[in-house]
């Protein structure tokens, strides 16, 4: 009966342990609402990227990435973002939600735009 009772404490100790280590992963996120991926943009125009973050407790900030490149600083969690209008072609617009010395947490979101 001991034995029967420790198994299923440890079940349920187990099963608690790994619906919390799931629940802090899904703490950090990031909604890109505009562009949509895929979306075609003119060339002339400037881009306004429309985000929302969840940065977690790992997460301080975020930086928006143009082409694997630093474009800007966002301390807003939430909020938009103007870019300057991009060279024609396919470009990858990302959201990286950064600690306090700016090193990127693994919690991001890209979108491909094709400006024409």
């Amino acid at each position: 009966m001991k034995t029967l009772i420790r198994h299923a404490l440890s079940a349920s100790l187990f099963t608690s342990l790994g619906l919390a280590a799931a629940a802090f992963a899904q703490d950090a996120m990031v909604t890109i609402s505009s562009p949509a991926d895929g979306a075609k943009l003119a060339a002339t125009a400037p881009i306004e990227i429309a985000y929302d973050v969840t940065p977690g407790p790992r997460g301080d900030h975020t930086h928006l990435y143009v082409d694997g490149n630093e474009a800007a600083v966002l301390r807003q969690l939430k909020g938009s973002h103007k870019l300057e209008p991009l060279a024609s072609g396919m470009h990858e617009l990302c959201i990286k939600v950064v600690n306090k010395n700016h090193t990127p947490i693994g919690v991001d979101k890209c979108v491909k735009v094709d400006v024409q």
